[in-house]
C-alpha cells in the first residue's frame, strides 16, 4: 500500500484528518503531521522524517500540504526526495478523501500525485445559481 502522510501549518493536517475520519473512518499507514507555531523547522523535519520512517513498510509514500513553498512542503520534499516520495500541495478536503481511497488499489505513486492534482482542481468550484427551466404547456388534446 502507499503510505499516506498529510501536513501543513497550524491545524492543518489534524484538522483534515479528523474530517477525513468523519467521512471514511480511520486510515492505515497514515499520519498527520502538523506544523504548530510553536515548532522549529527542526522539530517538523524531525516529525515527518518519524512519519517516513513508520512507513517502511509501505511500498511507496505520498505527502500532502497546504501550502506550495511553505516549511511542511520544503521540509517534506527534502527528506523525501532521496526516497522518492511524491509531494503534493494545496491539499482540500476532496483531494484527501478520494486520494486515501484510491491509494489502495494503486501501485504508482507517481500517477496517484498526478490523481491528486486532477482532483484537487475539481474540488474547488463555485455554485451557480440557475433560474428554473419553464416548460411550454401546448395542450395538444389530440397527441400530435
Amino acid at each position: 500500500m502507499i503510505g499516506l502522510i498529510v501536513t501543513g501549518h497550524g491545524h492543518f493536517a489534524s484538522g483534515l484528518t479528523e474530517a477525513l475520519n468523519v467521512i471514511a473512518g480511520p486510515a492505515e499507514h497514515y499520519a498527520a503531521v502538523d506544523f504548530e507555531v510553536s515548532d522549529s523547522v527542526e522539530t517538523l523535519s524531525a516529525n515527518l522524517q518519524k512519519a517516513m520512517d513508520d512507513m517502511s513498510d509501505c511500498e511507496s509514500i505520498i505527502v500532502l500540504s497546504d501550502l506550495a513553498g511553505g516549511s511542511p512542503f520544503k521540509t517534506a520534499v527534502e527528506l523525501g526526495y532521496a526516497r522518492g516520495v511524491e509531494v503534493v500541495a494545496g491539499t482540500n478536503l476532496g483531494m484527501l478523501v478520494e486520494i486515501n481511497m484510491v491509494r489502495q488499489f494503486m501501485e504508482d505513486v507517481h500517477q496517484l500525485a498526478e490523481q491528486a492534482l486532477t482532483v484537487g482542481k475539481d474540488q474547488v468550484q463555485k455554485f451557480v445559481f440557475q433560474a428554473p427551466v419553464e416548460e411550454e404547456n401546448d395542450d395538444f388534446s389530440d397527441g400530435i
